[in-house]
């Protein structure tokens, strides 16, 4: 903890910190931590609440599914078909193998590799690059 927070917290700590303060700048800081108080309880059933929807939300969904004759398996078997469909790589329309016999392979979709170009430059075609 803070020295803060175990000054605020500590009776006789907290009566030796605000003795210089006049009783304006007390009720002051009452009024502040006061409010502060009640934001916190305001928050506190908000949330409360949120979470007591969520659980009655839960609750009928659960009981629909019941109805259906679906459980939590159902439910994984379709998230999980999704994802194999997603993720596919774009197929490989060229290759070239430079002089160092290192292979450089390209979609022909996005910025053109630099060992391409370099080849283009020297006379060759896309096309002897490309992949039947």
């Amino acid at each position: 903890m803070s020295d803060f927070t175990d000054i605020l917290t500590h009776g006789r700590r907290l009566q030796g910190a605000v003795k210089e303060l006049s009783l304006e700048e007390l009720e002051a800081v009452q009024e502040k931590l006061g409010s502060i108080i009640e934001k916190r309880k305001e928050k506190a059933l908000a949330l409360e609440k949120a979470e007591q929807e969520k659980r009655e939300m839960l609750a009928s969904i659960q009981k629909q599914m019941e109805e259906a004759g679906l459980n939590v398996e159902d439910l994984q078997a379709l998230t999980s078909e999704k994802s194999k469909k997603t993720g596919k790589k774009r197929p490989v329309k060229y290759t070239l193998t430079d002089t160092e016999g290192n292979t450089h392979s390209w979609t022909g979709i996005g910025r053109m590799p630099r060992v391409y170009k370099d080849a283009l430059d020297s006379g060759k075609a896309l096309e002897d690059f490309a992949v039947n």
